[in-house]
């Protein structure tokens, strides 16, 4: 009798410059990571994780998480995403929902503080299937510059496959 196994890939970094991400008050300009290609991996989930440090802050605002997926089997992406490491200005909120909210981080206080986040389910955001290229989209209304030391500051997912032992 065989039994199915979960198996977990490495952690993978995605590609995404978040050191000093300005704020914006209404939500919409932020900055997207690069694409997550799955069309080889075929990955049956992926788990996302990360960690984002603030600068002086406001408290009682947020920092928002966004997974962006492949409009078509080409190189379009939902909500204007390019799928590269690039600034990114949504044109209004109803866009910005085509994306899929992973995580909203309550920023608790004004000082500088490192927020983590993780098991994050991507195939549960896109109703239970891996999108073929996925990335994501933060944003944040903190009203200062997010932690100016690029390691301060990452997204990783982990790959899930089933195996047959």
């Amino acid at each position: 009798m065989t039994t199915t196994k979960i198996a977990y890939a490495a952690a993978t970094a995605l590609t995404l410059t978040l050191a000093s991400l300005a704020s914006d008050t209404n939500l919409l300009a932020g900055r997207e990571s690069t694409v997550v290609d799955n069309s080889s991996n075929l990955y049956t989930d992926v788990v996302l994780q990360g960690k984002i440090k603030t600068g002086t802050t406001t408290a009682a605002t947020v920092i928002e998480i966004w997974v962006y997926a492949i409009a078509n089997d080409a190189t379009t992406y939902v909500a204007g995403a390019t799928g590269s490491d690039a600034n990114l200005s949504i044109a209004n909120s109803g866009v910005k929902r085509l994306m899929k909210l992973a995580a909203q981080i309550d920023v608790t206080d004004t000082t500088a503080r490192t927020y983590y986040f993780g098991g994050i389910s991507i195939a549960q955001l896109f109703g239970g299937r891996m999108p073929k290229k996925f990335g994501t989209f933060v944003v944040h209304n903190t009203g200062a510059n997010l932690d100016a030391t690029g390691g301060n500051h990452s997204i990783e997912y982990v790959g899930i496959t089933y195996t047959n032992a």
